[in-house]
């Protein structure tokens, strides 16, 4: 249910024009996201296995392709889905409190390796694949899965920082920028940029790339209309 509830949460967004930044975080500050309980996995038959993974496969898809871009403020330990969840969302702020890790090998699973592969190194992935052992946020920071770490009471202020100058810009071209970069992820650096250049040629029929480019050359705020 709680992967449900995220799905259809990140789903609705892409309905709302007034939204154009998300800010994903944890209550409190035990953890970010302990991931599956061990229960859980005790109950789990095989027959049931691929339909459960069908739903939590759901919601690492709806973050990651969640029309507007999507910043994990990270508050702590982030542990298996939990690490997904992070690196499912575009930008990663985290606490110096918070830490991540793949524990699937200490309990027969696999799993995380495809999102987290696409952030960091393979020695990284495989270390804390084959390991299942928590790396720190200034450890994930050094090796490219976390782009700022902060202290603890600063995370939400930055974050937020952050999503203010992101929320400043067009929604069209959020949305237009997001959907080219995820396409363009896994492509070949030539046949990438010709497709990101199509998005731009496209982007240039909105009503907002005009008015960016007038807000340049006027000297002055632009006044986005959404369109």
């Amino acid at each position: 249910a709680r992967y449900e509830a995220i799905t259809q949460t990140f789903e609705s967004i892409n309905t709302m024009e007034d939204i154009n930044v998300v800010v994903f975080t944890a209550k409190g500050t035990k953890a970010f996201c302990a991931g599956l309980e061990l229960k859980e996995f005790l109950a789990a038959t095989v027959e049931e296995d691929p339909m459960r993974a069908q739903v939590v496969r759901s919601t690492f898809r709806a973050i990651r392709h969640c029309a507007v871009p999507v910043i994990a403020a990270v508050n702590g330990p982030a542990l298996g889905a939990g690490s997904v969840l992070a690196s499912s969302s575009d930008i990663r702020v985290a606490s110096e409190k918070a830490t991540f890790s793949m524990p699937e090998i200490n309990i027969g699973r696999c799993g995380g390796g495809a999102h987290t592969g696409r952030l960091v190194p393979q020695g990284s992935l495989r270390y804390m694949a084959f390991t299942g052992e928590q790396i720190s946020a200034w450890e994930a920071h050094r090796v490219g899965f976390v782009e700022r770490v902060v202290a603890p009471r600063l995370l939400m202020p930055t974050a937020m920082d952050m999503a203010q100058v992101i929320a400043s810009k067009s929604r069209v071209g959020l949305v237009t920028m997001k959907e080219s970069l995820n396409r363009i992820e896994t492509m070949p650096v030539d046949e990438g940029y010709e497709l990101e250049q199509q998005y731009s040629t496209k982007l240039m029929h909105s009503e907002d790339a005009r008015e960016a480019v007038r807000a340049v050359v006027e000297k002055r705020a632009p006044v986005f209309k959404g369109r």
